[in-house]
């Protein structure tokens, strides 16, 4: 019997450990795919032709640091959220349209970033967030 409950506690444990990661902002829960190596921060979301509206993709440096995001064959207009080490938000390019010229403009943070947040346009201004509102980071 105490078997049984040890295998049941244990395959409880690892379903909770497979949880897909998520952040949290405005009172909201967007589940994210994490960007945390130079290729995936490289490819980001470009072509892609959506994204549902409650995921996103989370960029994670390993050093704060001024960010500069493009929207190079990005097909979806974004929010870029700009976060410090505390995870305060330092600023934004809210509405951020998609790139169809082969010269893109650069949309930089306007002071040292660790975490950048991509969301669907328009989810920034839904949700009332800005700089200095706070995001939580679940990668559990």
């Amino acid at each position: 019997m105490r078997l049984l409950l040890c295998l049941l506690m244990l395959s409880s444990c690892v379903a909770c450990a497979a949880g897909d990661p998520s952040v949290e902002l405005g009172g909201k829960t967007f589940k994210v795919e994490i960007a945390d190596t130079q290729q995936k921060q490289s490819l980001g979301l470009m072509f892609r032709d959506s994204m549902p509206p409650e995921q996103g993709m989370l960029f994670i440096f390993p050093n704060e640091a001024p960010r500069s995001f493009w929207m190079k064959n990005t097909r979806i207009p974004l929010d870029i959220m700009y976060f410090d080490k505390d995870l305060k938000m330092v600023s934004i390019s809210a509405d951020t349209p998609p790139c169809k010229v082969s010269r893109c403009p650069s949309y930089p943070s306007t002071g040292p970033a660790m975490y950048v947040l991509e969301l669907n346009a328009g989810l920034a201004s839904e949700l009332g967030v800005g700089p200095g509102d706070q995001l939580t980071i679940n990668l559990d």
